[in-house]
């Protein structure tokens, strides 16, 4: 195992001896925390539970209707006249009057509508669910560019770390050759200003380290401090070669954006049976009973209770909606048109990124192939150039130079197994399956 890959992979190797500042953090993990930490997950999370009640409100509508009332009340005496309003005389009345009445309702036919909403409620319950799976997503998503970034940058830290250890060598060998006398000052401000350059190099992937480490310090809600040291057995795994029909199958069947493209076109289709059904009459079985007193519509009245029930059928129809539902029902056979559109426009936007997508993640084992090569070319470059140092043939810059191309080439083939690793993440969060 060359120098790049074994210091990649003391974190790993040294885990029992981790501080407590420094968490070894995988893939799985990772996800598991923000899906628990979350707040925008966990706002999801109340917009399903609101969903839920919003089905249970919609199926309550196929239940009785139960109406009762009462009332006590005081009644003044009559007056009662001739037509001509002479001849008036009072009429005593029973001053305490009661009243009481129950009704019962069953809907019976409603046009659709009472099942039209519960189907509106159901699948408004699969949108917040697919909100809230789509997010998840995109977190991990997210999470996957930070993760695989920090571990990009360790990888570069170490070949900085690599590169400046062989210039200070390189500058201690030209200051012994210029006490010597065979080499010139100016050879030692050459490679002092190369040291410099690198150790802002350092200093800036340490800083841009520090930033990834606290977004997903933030992101995961780790203790402030918290340095995550990624993975690095995430490069070693084996990832699929299937064909680009698969990730097209695959987005057809899981896809967020076509699942939310299809219930939006099924919502359009149920809204349409809504305003249709406006248009219908309504039928329901009524019972009710009812208590009064006084009897007041005897002269003089009877100061008695009068109970009396009925049972039978009632229908309704909304007469206006002849000439005021057909212009919304227009109206919504046109948002299902546009629904349609929209879903067909979906279909063709997934397939579209998901052939790139693939694409790309076929250029990056091309890419990773690329890389090995170079790294093989640059380690026979790195052992001539060192047999030829040993037998006094080579000048010590050579051999550096030879060597920081080595270097160079090994960071280059771990970045490229990253980028591996990043394109299959992209392929699954595109086809709905990460």
């Amino acid at each position: 195992m060359n120098l790049l890959i074994t210091a990649l992979c003391l974190p790993l190797i040294c885990n029992n001896n981790l501080n407590a500042q420094q968490r070894l953090l995988s893939m799985k993990e990772m996800f598991l925390l923000a899906e628990q930490s979350s707040k925008s997950i966990l706002a999801h999370q109340i917009g399903i539970d609101e969903s839920e009640s919003g089905i249970k409100s919609a199926r309550a509508d196929r239940l009785l209707d139960i109406a009762a009332s009462l009332s006590f009340s005081y009644l003044g005496n009559g007056y009662i006249t001739d037509r001509n309003f002479s001849n008036g005389q009072s009429i005593y009345i029973p001053h305490y009057g009661n009243n009481f009445a129950l009704t019962v309702s069953q809907a019976v036919f409603t046009g659709g509508a009472v099942t039209s909403n519960i189907r509106l409620a159901d699948l408004s319950h699969q949108m917040a669910e697919l909100n809230k799976d789509k997010d998840v997503q995109r977190i991990r998503y997210l999470l996957t560019g930070y993760y695989l970034d920090l571990y990009k940058l360790g990888n570069q830290s170490e070949v900085l770390k690599s590169n400046i250890a062989l210039t200070e060598k390189l500058i201690e060998n030209i200051r012994q050759r210029h006490d010597q006398g065979t080499a010139l000052k100016n050879d030692i401000t050459r490679y002092e200003l190369q040291l410099e350059n690198l150790n802002l190099g350092l200093t800036k992937v340490r800083n841009e380290i520090s930033i990834q480490n606290h977004q997903l310090c933030t992101t995961l809600n780790l203790p402030s401090g918290t340095e995550i040291l990624p993975d690095t057995a995430i490069i070693a795994g084996l990832y699929p070669t299937d064909g680009e029909a698969y990730w097209q199958n695959s987005a057809a069947t899981s896809s967020p954006v076509l699942k939310q493209a299809a219930i939006d076109k099924d919502k359009a289709k149920v809204n349409e049976k809504i305003v249709h059904s406006d248009m219908l009459p309504k039928i329901a079985l009524v019972a009710a009973d009812h208590l009064d007193g006084p009897i007041t519509i005897e002269v003089p009245p009877i100061n008695r209770n009068f109970n009396y029930w009925y049972v039978g059928v009632g229908i309704s129809y909304n007469i206006s909606s002849l000439f005021k539902s057909n212009k919304k029902l227009n109206e919504a056979r046109i948002a299902t048109r546009q629904s349609e559109e929209s879903y067909a426009s979906a279909t063709d936007d997934v397939e579209n990124s998901v052939q790139s997508a693939y694409t790309l993640y076929q250029q990056s084992f091309i890419e990773w192939h690329t890389q090995q090569k170079s790294v093989e070319l640059a380690s026979q470059n790195y052992n001539t150039i060192r047999e030829r140092y040993i037998n006094q043939l080579a000048l010590v810059t050579d051999m550096t130079d030879a060597a920081n191309v080595k270097l160079s080439a090994e960071l280059q083939e771990v970045n490229a197994r990253i980028g591996i690793v990043y394109a299959y993440y992209k392929m699954k969060y595109i086809s709905g399956n990460l």
